[in-house]
């Protein structure tokens, strides 16, 4: 088993889907919830965010075939989104690729919170949706289903996150929450440049061996 591997697409997801930095927003969202409320809002949250990822992981390559879009190609536009995503948790701002001001006003419904915001965007977002298609675009069944592993292993962290919300917040503060936001930007940062790179190479490589073919 790659560790390396197996590590950095962990990292990366739960660097993107961010957990902890959920758990103010979750907070505010269902400041006027029960207990039983908060719990079945968290439910479908996670379950959303979690169908959502897996099915852009499974049917990602046919996306790329119908937008004829080459894995090089989306790899440093994935890397791109990602290190701007990074770069606005390294400075505690909340990323566009989340959720908007409106959206927050417009969530109203305790029922729909869990899906929009919270489930989509909030946690499974654009940035998690490029994340995993990025890594299952190797199209190596391991990989693949590593990704998918980490997907379910970061949305049970991150369930586990939002059913103890109000205990966390409480013990960790705004302060901690936006300093391990900031960790995991970090992380995130490192993981988009990485794709940026891998993506360049590919396609220098790509190039290199077409000009020496002529």
């Amino acid at each position: 088993m790659d560790i390396l591997f197996v590590s950095s697409v962990f990292l990366a997801i739960i660097a993107i889907v961010n957990p902890i930095g959920a758990v103010a927003f979750f907070t505010g969202l269902t400041d006027s919830c029960t207990a039983d409320e908060k719990k079945r809002v968290a439910k479908k949250a996670i379950l959303s965010a979690t169908l959502v990822l897996i099915v852009f992981g499974l049917i990602g390559n046919y996306i790329f075939l119908a937008f004829k879009i080459t894995i090089p190609a989306f790899r440093i536009a994935g890397g791109l989104l990602l290190f701007r995503v990074a770069f606005n948790m390294l400075y505690g701002v909340t990323p566009g690729t989340k959720t908007t001001d409106k959206e927050k006003d417009e969530s109203i419904g305790k029922e729909m919170i869990a899906v929009v915001p919270m489930g989509i965007p909030m946690l499974a977002g654009p940035g998690a949706i490029s994340t995993v298609m990025l890594y299952v675009s190797h199209q190596d069944i391991y990989e693949t289903i590593i990704v998918f592993i980490s997907i379910l292993a970061t949305m049970l962290l991150t369930y586990f996150v939002l059913r103890n919300a109000n205990r966390i917040f409480d013990r960790v503060g705004r302060v901690g929450t936006m300093a391990i936001s900031r960790i995991l930007g970090l992380i995130l940062a490192a993981v988009a440049i990485q794709f940026i790179i891998n993506g360049t190479h590919d396609i220098v490589l790509a190039w290199a061996i077409e000009i020496a073919g002529l």
